[in-house]
């Protein structure tokens, strides 16, 4: 239980790490102050970059470890893995993170955060937020995109919570289907939380998409899971 008398501290700053390729990056950092260990995030934002509620979000998993950002849309999968593979070899190269580290994303960031997983190979949890385009059809694959997500999912090496709002067009209720559908067939460690009365986003407090009794929800599930799976 939280009492008022103690200790409380953090720290959060821009940085930059070495992403695909070797290239110089930059990257939002948040991170309890004390020695730790703490579990570390790789938190992925949406196409919008880093907006107020991701800087947000960051903050709100130092509560529970290091975390950090980057990765956008509209790149190639290519360099966004070799982006966050990046970032998540600086998290495990900290003192003060322990051997646990996880990747959230939402949007085109939880696509990304799925992708990650699957391929990297080298995460402990997974939480992917209405990952649009997990699920393609051979005419969306691109040069950028050669793959659809979800032909990689026998690969998933970790348990992963997805959260969906049952209005979303991207990913659809019948994408979400053949998307848990696919991990059930895996045989796969996950769990799927759709909400009734939300669409794509519902967690964005700035936008009109929020949904607060499914967004709050939402949270409660999602740190619960990593509650069980990184620490």
């Amino acid at each position: 239980m939280y009492q008022t008398n103690q200790y409380e501290g953090m720290i959060a700053e821009t940085m930059a790490m070495q992403g695909h390729k070797g290239d110089t990056i930059n990257a939002y950092v948040a991170r309890p102050l004390g020695s730790g260990p703490f579990p570390g995030m790789v938190v992925i934002h949406h196409a919008p970059g880093w907006d107020e509620w991701y800087r947000e979000c960051t903050r709100r998993f130092a509560h529970h470890g290091g975390a950090k950002v980057r990765a956008g849309g509209g790149i190639p999968d290519e360099q966004v893995l070799g982006d966050l593979d990046g970032a998540n070899k600086l998290l495990r190269s900290l003192p003060y993170v322990s051997g646990k580290v996880g990747v959230f994303g939402t949007c085109s960031g939880g696509r990304h955060g799925f992708l990650a997983a699957c391929k990297n190979k080298n995460y402990d949890a997974l939480v992917e937020c209405w990952g649009g385009r997990v699920v393609q059809s051979k005419e969306e694959v691109t040069p950028k995109q050669p793959v659809a997500p979800i032909d990689y999912t026998k690969d998933l090496p970790c348990p992963m919570i997805g959260i969906f709002g049952n209005d979303d067009k991207s990913p659809s209720p019948e994408q979400v289907n053949l998307h848990e559908a696919e991990l059930k067939k895996q045989g796969k460690n996950y769990e799927f939380h759709r909400y009734d009365g939300a669409g794509h986003g519902f967690f964005y407090y700035d936008r009109p998409a929020y949904r607060q009794e499914q967004a709050v929800d939402g949270w409660k599930k999602l740190l619960a899971f990593l509650e069980k799976t990184l620490k």
